[in-house]
């Protein structure tokens, strides 16, 4: 049972801020009823790759949560929507800001029926501001953030985190502030609105960026995969590619010196210190490319991490998916999918003695969960009827219906 059991959480997500947050809720434990438009639902069971037409994406983003296909925009959909959001503890949403509030359903309208509910609206430049109506995706966070301005390599053209970075962290952000409302709220606090961005979810990941700014005035830049304060930390060169390494400290970088055969340096002035290091970085790495050039990536880790120094392999998605540390640590999981069967997802990186996360379902089919959703939140079977006839909520046969228990397989989708 998770931490967060008995917690309802409403849903109104598309694409990845709200939906990360809803999984992580959901991962906890919390019911996540995911609210999506009947004509197609949530944009990202638009996006490929497809299996037997259904999003693999999707399907992970969404795992663990109820799908109800609601059109919230006719009147029947709206008292429906009022309804839900009455006996729920959490809403999530992440429509352009003001769009909530124009349908009825901002946090001032729905407070006023349910005075514990915990709102959150999750969008590209915040709630208010100069940028809040701008359109706002990852990508324009991370440029107006910062954070392309020092990813890439020194002189080169701006690049982007490969993951959608400031999306991933807004959703994290939004859990964080979820599960804070719900102690304050057991404490006597009642709901509150919570307003979060992937602007200032950017943009506050800059810590070492912030140190050396407010502290000396200094803009940061890139550095490729270099530390922006301290060397060596990097990614060398190898005869079959690239690896990393870090010897920072007092221990290890006189373990790197010997491990490389490259003893002259540790008493060398240019490289004294990890500050002095990263003054002469380039000699530095001069030197010590020589010397990694001529082994496997595989030979150096192996050599370093047995004499306590820090080092990876750079690995390709391909190896992280099957990589034998998260396989013994049963990182991965088969869980059920109502269409595709067992597929694989990903498990939660929170670990608990006693309160456990769970990868249960798989992300559901549009509409799965119509009936079930609306009859645990107090509709009658009339009333359900009354709405699938009208074109309210949409469903799918059988809809309800739990998917058969997925048994562990390496034949997962």
């Amino acid at each position: 049972m998770g931490p967060l059991n008995g917690v309802r959480v409403i849903e109104v997500g598309n694409f990845m801020a709200a939906p990360f947050c809803g999984m992580q809720l959901a991962d906890l434990g919390a019911d996540v009823v995911k609210v999506e438009n009947p004509e197609g639902g949530d944009f990202t069971r638009l996006s490929g790759p497809y299996v037997d037409g259904e999003s693999s994406g999707f399907i992970r983003l969404n795992r663990n949560k109820r799908s109800l296909a609601l059109d919230f925009k006719s009147a029947a959909g709206k008292d429906a929507f009022k309804r839900l959001v009455a006996r729920t503890d959490v809403m999530i949403e992440n429509l352009r800001p003001g769009a909530m509030r124009e349908l009825g359903f901002g946090y001032e309208a729905l407070s006023r029926e349910n005075p514990d509910l915990i709102y959150v609206s999750a969008s590209g430049w915040g709630q208010d501001g100069p940028y809040a109506m701008l359109p706002g995706l990852d990508i324009m966070a991370q440029a107006r953030g910062g954070l392309m301005s020092i990813t890439g390599e020194e002189g080169g053209p701006p690049v982007k985190a490969g993951v959608p970075v400031t999306d991933l962290a807004c959703g994290l952000y939004g859990a964080l502030a979820v599960a804070s409302a719900l102690y304050a709220r057991r404490n006597g606090g009642g709901g509150q609105f919570i307003d979060v961005s992937l602007f200032e979810s950017g943009v506050s990941l800059a810590v070492w960026e912030a140190g050396q700014y407010f502290g000396t005035g200094e803009v940061p830049r890139r550095h490729g995969s270099a530390h922006q304060r301290v060397a060596p930390y990097q990614a060398f060169r190898s005869s079959d590619g690239y690896f990393t390494a870090g010897a920072t400290t007092p221990k290890t970088w006189p373990a790197f010196c010997k491990t490389l055969d490259l003893l002259e340096l540790e008493n060398d002035p240019r490289f004294d210190t990890p500050t002095i290091r990263l003054k002469n970085r380039p000699e530095l790495v001069r030197l010590i490319e020589e010397k990694t050039v001529a082994r496997a990536s595989r030979e150096w880790v192996d050599a370093l991490n047995a004499v306590g120094v820090p080092a990876a392999p750079i690995l390709d998605f391909a190896a992280v998916f099957n990589d034998p540390h998260l396989q013994a640590r049963g990182f991965f999981a088969d869980v059920p999918h109502r269409k595709l069967g067992p597929v694989r997802v990903m498990r939660s990186p929170m670990r608990f003695s006693s309160t456990k996360t769970e990868a249960r379902v798989a992300g559901p089919m549009l509409g799965e969960h119509s009936h079930d959703v609306l009859r645990d939140y107090g509709f009658g079977d009339d009333e359900i009827a009354s709405l699938e006839r009208a074109g309210v909520i949409a469903s799918i046969d059988g809809a309800g219906a739990a998917p058969a228990p997925a048994e562990a397989t390496a034949d997962a989708r």
